[in-house]
């Protein structure tokens, strides 16, 4: 059920900070129409920190709606605190999010065992699928995969986003926790790596800005033709690498932006693409002949 690409959502936002629903509903029909295979809503890219947790439910059940079943809706629901987060994700359960996305708790810096705990709270709680999110350059938090290994023997927890560069991690994840375990890609840049090693597939954010190309190279590295694969992984090289520029998603909604996909809100404390930055993204969005550049 997750697997492929699945974008990391980028929250539409008005000049004033507010959210622009129409924007968000073009969003996720352009995405079911692109072949993207699952939608996350409310995680990094979409601006988790500054939603509130009315504003995150009412997203998801927009979503979930709006995409009538024919993809999956993932909900960001981590926080660093074990109660806060059982909270949010018996709300987005209840928004009919077909999983909940929970990132390892940030600032706190647990333990190994803290994290094995954490996990296991919500689990007992939580009555839709939890996919860890393990992203150390965010949180100074690394999960590493015995803990996933102890998790995973959870019956609530089916899969990890794993946003550490390279294959490596995907492996010693693969070999501990068996075939039926879903892995993620939380790294567009070795993505392909990642999937070539055994993941199901990517949680994206490149995929916000081309949909089409991450759908097909994902759906070339399950046929086995990586050759073909490869070629589209090297167009989007720029971009995967460039998003990150600034912070994410900064650099996508500038482009996205530009594209006429969405107005141009941010939340403090982001603020807009620095003007350095901006030829640097365009070029990126030129190599992977991304629509909308010289508009």
């Amino acid at each position: 059920m997750f697997a492929g690409s699945l974008v990391a959502l980028v929250t539409p936002m008005e000049s004033d900070g507010g959210l622009a629903l129409d924007a968000f509903d073009r969003l996720l029909d352009w995405h079911v129409d692109s072949g993207t295979d699952g939608i996350v809503v409310a995680g990094t890219t979409g601006e988790s920190a500054t939603l509130t947790i009315e504003e995150t439910r009412a997203l998801v059940e927009r979503a979930v709606k709006r995409v009538n079943g024919k993809i999956p809706v993932i909900a960001g629901s981590g926080t660093n605190s074990t109660a806060a987060t059982i909270e949010r994700s018996l709300q987005m359960a209840g928004a009919g999010a077909d999983a909940c996305l929970i990132v390892t708790p940030y600032y706190n810096k647990p333990t190994q065992e803290g994290l094995y705990q954490h996990y296991r709270a919500i689990e007992e709680k939580c009555p839709a699928p939890i996919l860890l999110y393990n992203v150390p350059g965010r949180t100074c938090c690394d999960m590493q995969p015995q803990t996933v290994a102890r998790l995973a023997e959870l019956k609530g927890i089916v899969g990890v986003k794993e946003a550490t560069a390279g294959d490596k991690r995907a492996r010693e994840i693969r070999a501990l926790c068996g075939a039926d375990f879903v892995i993620l890609s939380g790294d567009d840049q070795t993505a392909l790596e990642c999937m070539a090693a055994g993941a199901d597939g990517v949680i994206s954010v490149t995929a916000n800005l081309a949909p089409q190309l991450v759908s097909k190279m994902c759906a070339l590295i399950k046929d086995g033709k990586l050759n073909e694969a490869r070629d589209i992984d090297e167009a989007l090289s720029l971009l995967s690498r460039d998003m990150f520029v600034e912070a994410n998603p900064i650099p996508a909604k500038w482009a996205m932006h530009r594209m006429g996909l969405i107005p141009d809100g941010l939340r403090l404390p982001l603020t807009p693409l620095a003007t350095e930055y901006h030829a640097i993204v365009e070029l990126a969005m030129e190599h992977a002949d991304i629509d909308g550049v010289n508009e």
